[in-house]
């Protein structure tokens, strides 16, 4: 059972560069006038547990591979939504989350922009030295495999491949 938050928790891939940087930036725009933050940002760390216990929907290996932002009220945004919900929650980004609540026609164009966005962003992050996001999706392979070669790096494995040969503890 999930319990209420008194601020929403915003997920993030500790062992991505590219998550790391966007988090920290978050967690400044965060703090409030008077020290106190609009929400929590927070690692998420290698304890499937310890992240079952905060939503039992919560997979380990769905955190790392995506933006998870765990509400007050208990429910989970991922993704594009999820990056809206954290514009929404921030001072001085909250002008610009209202245009991805603007519907036209019963769609949401704006909305459907950022989740766009956000997908070719978490599939360019080992492009852009994630090494924890494994392999990129087949559209960005060449790329991938032209920036490893010219950095004499071996190639990284997708995460799949990782949950399937590593065992965390409580599994």
């Amino acid at each position: 059972m999930t319990q209420a938050l008194d601020e929403p928790i915003l997920l993030f891939n500790d062992a991505c560069a590219v998550c790391r940087v966007i988090a920290h930036w978050v967690m400044q725009s965060a703090e409030r006038e008077m020290g106190g933050a609009t929400l929590i940002v927070r690692p998420i760390g290698t304890d499937p547990v310890a992240l079952r216990a905060m939503n039992p929907g919560l997979d380990i290996w769905d955190a790392y591979a995506n933006i998870h932002l765990l509400m007050q009220d208990g429910s989970m945004k991922t993704n594009g939504e999820a990056v809206a919900e954290t514009l929404r929650n921030l001072p001085n980004t909250r002008w610009l989350a209202r245009a991805f609540q603007f519907s036209f026609l019963g769609r949401r164009p704006f909305q459907s922009m950022l989740d766009v966005a956000y997908t070719i962003l978490a599939d360019s992050r080992p492009l852009l030295g994630c090494e924890s996001c494994g392999i990129p999706p087949p559209w960005l392979r060449p790329f991938h495999w032209m920036a490893q070669q010219m950095a004499g790096k071996p190639a990284a494995k997708n995460h799949s491949v990782i949950a399937a040969t590593t065992v965390l503890p409580g599994s």
